[in-house]
């Protein structure tokens, strides 16, 4: 049985939604799964001033804080972020600098990884905010798997290689064939982590 921690931060909804279509799949696949949000780091007058945010903050208050022994725990991680000028947000940032420890004995080598994020334009840092996050597991020595255009899905939710995108509208809504292209992701992250785990 193939262990898989979905890490990720939502400040409005987004990438939540994401992580759960992700854990979807992979319960599907028959995988142990933790579904884990990073801590908030905003402050709370910020956040209570975007009624989405407050929301969805106050909405998932009950979904388990990542800790760095959850990523030791599993076998594949899957992280999920919005962009921030093309880069990951500071609160999962924040929770990636504090495996300093892990990496050091050596236990974030070998794990799968993989990465989704969301943006309000197609064009607003989506791949270069996975590919900064990919640079990280490299140095990890982690094995960074990408779905690449492995399905056809894939196409259809925007074509990025490196890991699924969604770009969401003014309103908060995107195109649901990203929930489907995240399974997809998922589905090849399960596959590969048996295939080595064998």
């Amino acid at each position: 049985m193939v262990k898989l921690a979905i890490v990720y931060y939502s400040a409005t909804g987004t990438n939540y939604e994401m992580a759960k279509a992700a854990e979807e799949a992979a319960l599907c696949q028959e995988a142990e799964v933790r579904l884990l949000r990073v801590a908030e780091q905003a402050p709370e007058e910020v956040i209570a001033a975007n009624a989405a945010w407050k929301k969805h903050h106050e909405e998932t208050s009950g979904v388990s804080v990542a800790k760095p022994e959850d990523l030791e725990w599993a076998d594949a991680i899957l992280f999920g972020t919005p962009t921030r000028f093309g880069n990951a947000a500071a609160q999962l940032r924040q929770f990636i600098d504090t495996t300093g420890g892990l990496w050091a004995k050596g236990k974030l080598a070998n794990k799968v990884v993989s990465a989704f994020t969301s943006a309000q334009n197609p064009h607003g840092g989506q791949e270069a905010t996975i590919l900064s996050l990919y640079t990280t597991f490299y140095h990890w020595g982690a094995i960074v798997v990408a779905p690449g255009y492995t399905d056809p899905v894939l196409f259809k939710a925007g074509g990025n290689p490196y890991g699924t995108s969604a770009t969401v509208d003014e309103n908060g809504h995107f195109d649901p064939i990203a929930l489907e292209a995240i399974k997809v992701q998922t589905n090849r992250v399960i596959d590969v982590t048996k295939r080595l785990n064998r």
